[in-house]
């Protein structure tokens, strides 16, 4: 191992790659066509390889992974062994690299040095368990939805690396403990000696912030790199919002505890405050000309996220009844 004077990274040899890449797919077209696009165009002189493991895609998703390309690998498992942290797990066992990077089929890195600015952190302090990466809007996406994930990360910004160094604070402060196991396996990479012990949860959703809480309270670091950049972004209809708020407050009530929507007066009270704030938004910037859909939708929308919230987070008969028609995630894993 030798010293690189440009980026000051330790320089590995290539006969095994130091990072690798792994990407669950299941139906990922039209997005993953770009993401393999991207992934293949990274600078990466120290070496990665690139693992697929699909699910049962129809759509021809699979065939878009190269086979002339000797550092992509295809793995095919069946739909029904899919889970978000068992696969992951899967990855990594097969990964010869030793970090490994993931992607979303759907996450796309922006530019040719996504993987590069993720590993950093990494090779810099060797006690960062994890790094996750930046996110940015596609650029069909809705100013209100480019405003949220700009926004999210922003924050995020002032929290580069983080590390329990007061557990009275940690264990009293909810809010600390959110930012300190925030991690996002859309681009996302973690140090394999590190997996080796604390391998990701078999959990329905949340196995990345879950896995980060793990680590953190293990005495490990977390770090997030603003410079390593995809693009993802979703615009769901207001069914799909019920969905993916449900899952999450259900995930964040029995996982880690948190309410995210307790009682129905909170349901309206931030349904009208989020309403609030977007309408000034979209009258600021123009986007009740430019975007006069997006804007009438928008306080619909909010209102669909705190009923899925309250869904999720009171357990209700009726999500008992109808869990499998309010979980987007094993809708979309099921076809």
């Amino acid at each position: 191992m030798s010293a690189d004077p440009n980026n000051k990274l330790p320089v590995f040899s290539a006969a095994k790659p130091l990072v690798s890449v792994i990407i669950p797919v299941k139906n990922g077209l039209p997005q993953f066509k770009r993401v393999i696009e991207m992934v293949s165009k990274q600078e990466f002189e120290q070496g990665f390889e690139v693992i697929v493991i699909d699910s049962g895609s129809k759509d021809g998703s699979k065939q878009l992974v190269p086979t002339n390309d000797p550092r992509f690998k295809l793995i095919e498992i069946e739909p029904c062994s899919f889970g978000h942290g068992r696969t992951r797990n899967l990855g990594v066992r097969e990964a010869r690299g030793e970090f490994c990077a993931f992607l979303t089929h759907d996450a796309c890195p922006a530019n040719s040095f996504w993987l590069k600015e993720l590993v950093r952190p990494l090779l810099e302090d060797d006690q960062v368990a994890g790094v996750f990466g930046r996110h940015a809007a596609y650029e069909d996406a809705t100013p209100f939805t480019a405003w949220e994930i700009d926004t999210h990360f922003l924050g995020l910004r002032n929290w580069p690396k983080v590390w329990i160094s007061d557990a009275r604070l940690y264990s009293k402060t909810q809010g600390v403990r959110q930012v300190f196991h925030f991690y996002s396996d859309n681009s996302s990479c973690l140090r394999k000696s590190v997996w080796q012990d604390y391998p990701y949860p078999d959990v329905d959703f949340a196995e990345d912030q879950l896995w980060a809480k793990v680590v953190i309270e293990a005495g490990f670091r977390k770090a997030f790199s603003w410079d390593s950049l995809v693009n993802h972004s979703h615009e769901y209809s207001l069914w799909q919002r019920v969905q993916r708020s449900y899952e999450e407050a259900k995930a964040f009530r029995e996982l880690f505890g948190y309410k995210l929507c307790p009682t129905v007066r909170y349901l309206f009270g931030q349904a009208l405050r989020t309403s609030a704030r977007d309408v000034a938004l979209a009258f600021k910037n123009g986007w009740v000309i430019s975007h006069p859909v997006a804007t009438f939708k928008k306080p619909l929308d909010n209102l669909a996220r705190q009923v899925g919230y309250y869904i999720g987070t009171n357990s209700s008969k009726f999500a008992r009844k109808y869990g499998n028609a309010l979980s987007r995630d094993k809708q979309l894993h099921a076809r």
